[in-house]
């Protein structure tokens, strides 16, 4: 059986990461998302195992002192992390794995599967774009903002670590070009 393949998406908040994201899954069914495991409460609507693999405190520190996570973090008080066996499941069954990580989260991927973490990183047009965008979603505060638009700053600083590089600058332009480097990485150029 032909290994698996690992995507990993990577883009500063505000970017268009989720609808790229979501038109992707739709427009390539053999990739298998990533789900993470969390331990803050589930939400209305979400899904055990789908969403996420909702696991409690004790579970997840258990797991992560016996390192099954190749990436984790604590935010607001909970931990979120992505199990390191069923990525090695997935590469060994022959599955193509899509995430979506931060930069860090990218860095320890390419820390333990190296080459094999196909990582393409999601650009804004320019940082006054992306504050426009931010914005223009009517959801966070200027404090929030402000905060997202720093870490975009420092995370875009980091593009060129990656594999490749999409421009978010007009969505249909930006999706073809995902589209055609995740059907390249998967063989069906």
């Amino acid at each position: 059986m032909e290994r698996g393949k690992l995507i990993v998406i990577v883009a500063p908040s505000g970017t268009g990461k989720s609808t790229l994201l979501e038109q992707l899954k739709k427009d390539v069914p053999s990739l298998e998302w990533s789900v993470s495991c969390t331990t803050r409460p589930m939400r209305e609507g979400e899904v055990n195992g789908k969403d996420y693999h909702f696991i409690s405190k004790e579970d997840f520190l258990d797991l992560r002192s016996k390192n099954e996570f190749v990436e984790w973090a604590e935010v607001h008080s909970n931990f979120y992390g992505t199990s390191k066996p069923f990525i090695d499941k997935g590469l060994e069954t022959g599955a193509h794995l899509l995430f979506d990580l931060d930069v860090q989260g990218c860095d320890s991927m390419r820390d333990i599967y190296g080459s094999e973490a196909n990582i393409i990183f999601i650009e804004p047009p320019s940082v006054d774009e992306l504050e426009r965008r931010l914005r223009a979603r009517d959801t966070d505060s200027d404090q929030v903002i402000q905060e997202r638009l720093n870490n975009a700053k420092k995370e875009i600083l980091r593009k060129n670590d990656f594999d490749y590089n999409v421009i978010n600058d007009e969505y249909d332009k930006a999706y073809t070009r995902l589209y055609q480097i995740v059907t390249t990485i998967l063989g069906k150029e």
